[in-house]
């Protein structure tokens, strides 16, 4: 596989030496134009982040032309505030929340934070409010652990991700609320990670890290139209919300050296829409979770009913979208559609565990494009990671109804590898119309084990014995050799 270097900066698409059909289809002729075009408007429509591709040069629009979506708009600079990136502005923050928070019946106001570098120790939102970044607006985050507050462990994870006992919050933080929209016009939220990043390399942290933005149990939330950059830990967690919308989003991270900073952990959330937004982290770009082992079960949660669409991905150390390994609340009805990964150690990952329990079912994945992926889809049933001896390992998760139609790649060393086991088998797998160039030559690069499902129409590479083959008519060709079978090779 070609080197994948560590910028977020921009998509290049190097010419590979790849094994593909001497024809190529006009499908993959069709989707990569198609992306040519997505990538392309997402890059102008994104033009004012210096960390993507400024394409244009516009000066900031003056207040009175920001929109209203409130009936009462306040500034920041109104409750005191200083951007100049070193004055902290946790009170003015406090001060203009708990304004709004007394308009809540009178249909609530709107927060605009002006052009300027806005420090800020962790503040909490209110219902029914709008905070508005303008262009050139930056919300940074504290670097002094100090500032940030101690939450309780998540009821469904039982412990801080990191550490036992309690967590850090986030900087941007909610609970409990209703109606509430974080937009602008691409103004960002800045959690300056790269002091926390250190300390926990070093071990000199007790508590686990907080995310950049976590709304829990909430519902009615909006995130749009703003980049959100370099946060500690997780960048956007949603936790057991309905009714979540994130579009719009660019999310940026070093792809090395920042450890677990995903962009968006849905977690227990049902009701969710992710599109329109270019994301490229340290750690899973979106990854759906729904609780941990004993607690996660407990919790009774799952992720539900999510659409996730039209989304560009980038990992080098995790994959560009999983699901899991924390899924004990089960996680079922996903539609994921219009998606590329690029540069990254895995396209599509659904990690579990025995010990778990939960269930993984009805994913619909369509239109998934890979360029220069290590492993393209993976479904791993052994990734035993838990948060203390408690978890009972006979409680077995249940992974099944996984279905992939229009997946295209290029410089992909391994397209599949669905390695079930004895305890845990993956069930329902259907493929449909796949062709995905390869790095190199090799045996077993298409990997299985207890696998059942179908292989539909024109795959390549040619998919493992353990699948049904029909044609492309739907018409059997060849039952399973044996959906017990394994070929699954780590090494490469």
């Amino acid at each position: 596989m070609a080197e994948i270097s560590s910028a977020c900066t921009h998509l290049q698409f190097p010419v590979y030496r790849r094994c593909l059909p001497s024809a190529i289809p006009y499908t993959l002729i069709v989707s990569t134009g198609t992306w040519i075009l997505v990538i392309g408007s997402l890059f102008v429509w994104q033009n004012s982040s210096v960390d993507v591709i400024r394409l244009f040069d516009r000066t900031a629009p003056p207040e009175s032309m920001l929109p209203r979506y409130r009936p009462v708009v306040l500034n920041l600079t109104d409750f005191g505030a200083v951007g100049d990136g070193r004055t902290l502005n946790t009170e003015a923050f406090e001060s203009a929340v708990a304004a709004i928070s007394s308009l809540g019946g009178k249909g609530g106001g709107q927060l605009n934070v002006p052009q300027g570098r806005w420090l800020t120790a962790p503040f909490n939102l209110t219902s029914h409010m709008t905070l508005f970044l303008a262009e050139g607006a930056v919300i940074l985050g504290i670097q002094n652990e100090t500032y940030w507050p101690l939450l309780p462990p998540l009821p469904s994870y039982g412990y801080g991700r990191e550490h036992k006992g309690p967590r850090y919050g986030s900087l941007i933080h909610g609970q409990h609320l209703k109606d509430v929209i974080i937009t602008g016009h691409n103004g960002t939220i800045n959690g300056q990670g790269q002091w926390w990043w250190m300390k926990y390399k070093k071990k000199l942290l007790n508590y686990t890290r907080g995310p950049l933005v976590q709304i829990m149990w909430s519902s009615g939330i909006v995130i749009s139209n703003i980049t959100l950059r370099d946060s500690p830990f997780w960048t956007i967690h949603p936790y057991d919300c309905n009714n979540v919308t994130l579009t719009g989003l660019t999310i940026l991270a070093p792809v090395n050296g920042a450890p677990n900073t995903d962009g968006i952990d849905p977690d227990s959330c049902q009701n969710m829409v992710i599109e329109n937004c270019f994301i490229c982290v340290g750690d899973d770009g979106i990854a759906i979770k729904s609780g941990w082992d004993q607690y996660g079960i407990a919790y009774g949660r799952p992720s539900t009913n999510i659409f996730i669409r039209n989304v560009i991905l980038r990992s080098a150390v995790s994959a560009g979208l999983s699901i899991g390994s924390e899924m004990s609340g089960g996680v079922s009805n996903i539609t994921i559609e219009n998606i590329l990964v690029w540069e990254s150690r895995r396209g599509i990952r659904i990690k579990t565990a025995p010990g778990r329990g939960g269930f993984v079912r009805g994913i619909s994945f369509r239109n998934l494009t890979l360029d220069n992926v290590r492993v393209g889809i993976v479904v791993k049933t052994d990734y035993n990671e838990h948060p203390d001896a408690g978890y009972d390992p006979g409680s077995l998760p249940v992974i099944e109804g996984l279905s992939f139609v229009g997946v295209r790649g290029r410089g992909v060393r391994v397209p599949v590898r669905l390695h079930g086991s004895g305890e845990i088998p993956v069930r329902g797998v259907m493929l449909r119309d796949m062709s995905v160039g390869l790095s190199y030559k090799r045996k077993n690069i298409f990997q299985c084990a207890f696998v059942e499902g179908r292989a539909i129409g024109s795959i390549f590479p040619e998919p493992c014995l353990n699948l049904d083959r029909y044609d492309v008519h739907g018409r059997l060709v060849r039952r399973s050799a044996g959906q017990n079978a394994t070929n699954i090779d780590y090494s490469y």
